[in-house]
């Protein structure tokens, strides 16, 4: 069948067995999927290894910024997309229909091997080791079984049980998944507007605001090589602030996708990038970027040298004393299973969009009596468990950061091609700004990862080979399909 100029193709026929895609997500459900996808234990912890990098208070906060913008960026530009192919699968749909299904393949090929899974068993292990905090027993030394040759510590378990509770809990049904993102999205983001009012506003240290905003040692001067290590210190944030493109992949289950899906993806990229900005912010209030004094209490240790890293721990320590740390515990508790349901939500309906055009397990196509995609939904949590007992999925995830960027960058670049290829197609939101928006997000995304390639060539060129490694399994899917 051929399509004429500007004509979107018809997708195939629902090979479902009993149920059917469900619209039932409304604006604040699918803001929730987008925030709530977004904020994991990132914020709590990688603010540390950038104030080490940049080694300012100015340059922390500057970092921070800049990530927001380019997300924001990106998040305006996916709503066009988003707009003009309202179906399941979101961004593969729109990488093949602007490229090539080869360049979807690709791109569904690393989410599912590593970008999706790889941070489901990252959030999940992050969820058990904040509980081992509460509950001793549960802990990577404390080993409750054996599977092969791998032992199962008590922390890997439980990391595993939660993924397994999760998917279930998906598998019965939109509407349960969607119950559990909205109120644990809700509550992280009060315990984010929690901290920011206590550190700018209630009990704001002294010490710390005069050590970073009075006294701070000048910033270093703006040489080319110092712009770079800015650039490599984006890397955290920007993982921090990644995942809300995942709403997308669930486009055929949002009401009134067309208005729906761009005022989401603002919407909650720029309520996560303003609460992460904010959150830094109260951080600078609380804690010394630098250590001082003698390094005897939690304010004298700094930003910089907070204990593993837990910036959000070492700054509660200064509202709440000793019982910070459980209490922080809970948050980061809060914060990691929210972000788990909407990660395990939105990935299966990506590989039921390439099952539909058979570039994937045929099981993984179908819709149970619920409406949902369970064979995905499964097939992701083993692939995520095995993931979780590895413990390669640190190293992976640190592969695929550029991976990752380069993908949100052809998709964008897309935008360009679709405006082109199909110029009076359907675009019931056309980006503000273009060809500005768009454009000036390639152009940013590009530069950082132009700048990665140089200052981490130990992650940026294992990720590309990840995402080839799919080339000859697309060609032997097709030839097996055939």
């Amino acid at each position: 069948m051929t399509r004429s100029r500007g004509e979107l193709p018809v997708p195939a026929p629902d090979p479902v067995r009993g149920g059917q895609f469900q619209r039932e997500l409304g604006l604040l459900d699918a803001s929730a999927i987008v925030a709530g996808s977004m904020i994991g234990s990132g914020i709590f912890i990688v603010s540390a290894d950038v104030a080490r990098t940049v080694g300012s208070p100015t340059w922390l906060l500057w970092v921070w910024g800049l990530t927001a913008i380019v997300t924001i960026l990106g998040a305006l530009s996916y709503g066009e997309l988003a707009a003009m192919m309202p179906r399941a699968g979101g961004q593969y749909v729109y990488l093949r229909e602007a490229y090539s299904p080869l360049l979807g393949f690709l791109y569904g090929w690393t989410l599912f091997l590593v970008i999706q899974t790889g941070t489901i068993a990252a959030v999940a292990v992050a969820f058990a080791k904040f509980l081992g905090v509460l509950i001793p027993w549960i802990s990577a030394q404390h080993n409750v079984g054996q599977i092969g040759g791998v032992s199962l510590s008590s922390q890997r378990f439980v990391a595993i049980a939660v993924i397994a509770l999760l998917t279930w809990s998906n598998s019965r049904g939109l509407r349960e998944g969607k119950l559990i993102q909205n109120a644990f999205t809700s509550a992280k983001i009060l315990v984010l507007i929690l901290l920011i009012v206590l550190g700018l506003v209630v009990a704001r240290d002294t010490t710390a605001v005069q050590a970073n905003f009075v006294t701070s040692s000048q910033d270093a001067p703006l040489t080319l090589g110092f712009l770079m290590l800015v650039g490599g210190a984006m890397v955290g944030p920007l993982f921090s602030s990644d995942a809300w493109n995942n709403v997308t992949f669930t486009s055929s289950e949002v009401k009134n996708p067309h208005r729906t899906l761009p005022l989401s993806l603002l919407g909650g990229t720029v309520v996560v990038m303003v609460l992460y900005l904010l959150t830094n912010a109260a951080y600078l209030c609380l804690l010394p970027l630098e250590g001082v004094g003698t390094g005897t209490t939690v304010t004298e240790r700094g930003i910089q040298y907070a204990a593993e890293d837990r910036v959000a721990t070492a700054a509660a320590s200064v509202l709440f004393g000793p019982s910070a740390v459980a209490i922080m515990a809970v948050a980061i508790m809060v914060s990691t299973f929210g972000c788990l349901n909407g990660l395990i939500l939105a990935g299966p309906r990506l590989y039921y969009a390439m099952a539909q055009d058979r570039l994937f397990f045929a099981r993984t196509g179908h819709l149970n009596s619920a409406g949902v995609p369970a064979g995905g939904l499964w097939l992701q949590m083993l692939w995520a468990s095995l993931l979780t007992l590895s413990g390669t999925y640190g190293d992976l995830l640190d592969y695929v950061v550029f991976a990752a960027l380069l993908f949100y960058v052809l998709t964008v670049i897309g935008l360009f091609v679709l405006r082109v290829k199909l110029p009076d197609a359907e675009r019931p939101y056309r980006v503000y700004g273009y060809p500005w928006v768009p454009g000036l997000y390639v152009v940013g995304a590009s530069i950082i990862m132009i700048n990665l390639l140089f200052v981490k060539p130990a992650y940026t060129w294992p990720g590309l080979l990840i995402v080839l490694s799919g080339v000859p399994v697309y060609f032997f899917w097709q030839r097996a399909m055939k």
